[in-house]
């Protein structure tokens, strides 16, 4: 990849693509003859702007729900893309500051971890950086240490409740998106939102 293409999580150059290949609204021109070499760089251009596009449609929308709430709709409709696709795109846009996003990783590797804590997020983006895991990979090692029993002697409390059914599959579809089981993902959201009360509200003493 040529060094216009790169950009740092927190700024650095501005991306862009190869000069040889001509970009319209509805398709990419490429000369006649072209090297394989050249070939294979323009796809990596083209799939780091993809994913860079992703981080500036969250970020647009979270500007925009604190900017401007009562255009905010108006503002999505104008995109052409579904409100849920946008909805998660700003959803992970908020979970990572600019500065704690990887480029070297993708906005879907982020994604896999985006119902954790912010130092279990650092600790699992570092691991998938280093090691040069795939979205599927990451999926995978995350899934497999949280069906770890829990160690000996610790005590484990279960907790039922009833939800009815369409409650469920949404949950079950974040679950599934944020790369987590439903009682994981359900656990780390739940703790999120009491250390947010916990911190911001007062006792009632």
């Amino acid at each position: 990849m040529t060094e216009e293409t790169m950009v740092a999580a927190g700024g650095g150059k501005r991306l862009s693509l190869d000069g040889r290949a001509l970009t319209r609204r509805v398709g990419l021109a490429l000369p006649a003859e072209l090297p394989l070499g050249s070939w294979v760089d323009i796809g990596r251009q083209i799939g780091v702007i993809a994913d860079a596009s992703a981080w500036w449609l969250g970020d647009w929308l979270v500007y925009g729900q604190r900017c401007y709430p009562d255009r905010y709709q108006r503002a999505i409709d104008q995109t052409g893309l579904s409100y849920q696709t946008l909805r998660n795109y700003a959803w992970i846009a908020r979970r990572f500051a600019v500065s704690r996003r990887r480029d070297t990783l993708s906005m879907q590797h982020h994604a896999v971890v985006a119902a954790l804590g912010d130092e279990e997020q650092d600790v699992w983006l570092e691991r998938a950086e280093r090691e040069g895991w795939s979205v599927s990979r990451l999926k995978n090692r995350l899934r497999s240490d949280r069906s770890r029993p829990a160690p000996t002697g610790e005590a484990v409390v279960v907790v039922t409740m009833e939800i009815d059914p369409h409650r469920r599959k949404q949950w079950e579809e974040a679950a599934q998106r944020a790369g987590a089981d439903l009682a994981y993902w359900a656990s780390q959201i739940l703790d999120q939102a009491a250390l947010h009360i916990l911190q911001t509200q007062p006792t009632l003493d």
